[in-house]
């Protein structure tokens, strides 16, 4: 996908403020064509690795926002991946702290093998929309190091077009948050305020867009207003699809803790799994006893391992009846403060961070990250968007006061089902919301 164009002659980055912006995009015909990485010395191997690493980050992060009471959902692959050209321009301790929290491979793995899995996701000719792009916004006169530039188009298909945020701050955000919003089908709006300043030098996007039908669709005239248990004592009606699956199959699992449900998408390359803690009073036919179950979403584990363990156990098996809630809802996380947890302070230090990779001029750090997620599921199959923004700026520049909203209990992830790469990840407290 042809989305910038590169200037001649850019040799070097020096300015007071970087913002990169990191999106999940729909990118719908017009855009232009989609620029092919270099995936030539990818391996199945090394996209194992990176996809690890992916999934490995997506159960941190999910570890860090679980306990906010909320619905949440956000995209492993979109932060990973934004952060993975935010890692290109990174040397030092800065550079190992990032490398540590996204588990990123040696860069010879890493380049290839995300090249690999972005071409993977923009292949023609499927039964459902899946696609992803980067591209760099740049101050028209401003330059880029020539080798990042070249990293970042040859791995990670991103061209570079400028914009001029030092005179026209207010258009250049429009430009941007238009294109966001266009190329998100209007879910994703604003997300770039206040308006960028006229110390901005830089915004990177990334993008990625899911829309798929069910393989086999729930039927609308099936769909009731049912209670759906969000705690002891806390209920509320929610439109609840029911679907009686006598024709088919499905991937299923459980144990004394959960239940776990594939449904596929259209084309058998997509699935959510549902990871359900087991609730409420069974019959063992064989004892003739009542079972009671009393799980909650803190029964589960949840780790790459454990994942792939409970996937392992998954068999074909005929269902009686699949109920699953209807719900639609979006999220705003200010990872800071997460991501110093999870063990990069340095990037967001002042005084210590190192990006001297993308510009020798000025000392950058990370001064904020954001990331923006919507979600969409019903009877005919789900939709889904996010963008990621990660502000870089010198010590001249007020950095912004973190705050985050998001909003489930059961889990849900959206992967790719051969390489088990999470493309989403999520769950509902409530779904009403």
């Amino acid at each position: 996908m042809k989305l910038l164009k590169n200037e001649k002659g850019l040799k070097t980055i020096f300015s007071k403020e970087i913002i990169l912006s990191l999106l999940l995009l729909v990118l719908v015909p017009g855009c232009g064509e989609t620029i092919v990485a270099d995936d030539s010395q990818a391996t199945d191997a090394g996209v194992k690795e990176v996809v690890a690493a992916n999934n490995q980050f997506a159960f941190e992060l999910y570890d860090k926002y679980k306990d906010n009471g909320q619905n949440v959902f956000f995209s492993p692959y979109s932060i990973s991946a934004a952060l993975a050209m935010t890692y290109e321009g990174a040397k030092g301790e800065t550079k190992e702290e990032m490398k540590n929290v996204f588990h990123f491979p040696e860069i010879d793995v890493l380049r290839p093998n995300f090249a690999k899995i972005y071409n993977g996701i923009n292949k023609g000719d499927k039964a459902y929309e899946l696609k992803t792009g980067n591209a760099l916004w740049a101050q028209k006169d401003y330059a880029f190091s020539e080798d990042y530039i070249s990293t970042v188009r040859d791995y990670y298909g991103g061209e570079a077009r400028n914009l001029d945020f030092k005179n026209a701050p207010r258009e250049s955000t429009k430009i941007i948050n238009d294109f966001i919003e266009e190329q998100t089908s209007g879910k994703i709006k604003n997300l770039i305020t206040p308006d960028l300043s006229t110390l901005t030098r830089l915004v990177i996007t990334n993008a990625i867009y899911f829309k798929g039908n069910w393989e086999w669709e729930f039927d609308k005239s099936d769909t009731t207003d049912m209670d759906f248990k969000m705690g002891p004592g806390s209920v509320v009606k929610t439109p609840m699809m029911f679907m009686d699956p006598e024709k088919t199959n499905f991937n299923y699992a459980a144990s004394d803790k959960m239940q776990i449900l594939e449904l596929p998408y259209k084309g058998g390359e997509i699935s959510m799994l549902i990871l359900l803690p087991r609730q409420g009073r069974e019959r063992n036919f064989e004892t003739r006893e009542d079972i009671i179950y009393d799980n909650t979403l803190e029964d589960i584990e949840l780790s790459a391992e454990k994942l792939a363990e409970y996937k392992s156990l998954m068999k074909e098996a005929k269902l009686s009846a699949i109920y699953l809630p209807k719900f639609e809802f979006d999220t705003k996380y200010f990872m800071k403060e997460t991501l110093e947890d999870l063990g990069m302070p340095t990037a967001f230090d002042d005084k210590k961070a190192d990006f001297s990779g993308m510009t020798e001029e000025e000392q950058l750090f990370i001064s904020q990250v954001i990331h923006q997620a919507y979600i969409k599921v019903d009877e005919k199959g789900t939709e889904a968007a996010a963008a990621t923004a990660v502000v870089m700026m010198t010590m001249s520049a007020m950095a912004p006061t973190p705050t985050f909203k998001a909003d489930h209990p059961f889990i849900f992830i959206i992967q790719e089902k051969a390489t088990g790469n999470i493309l989403f990840m999520g769950r509902v407290v409530d779904p009403s919301k």
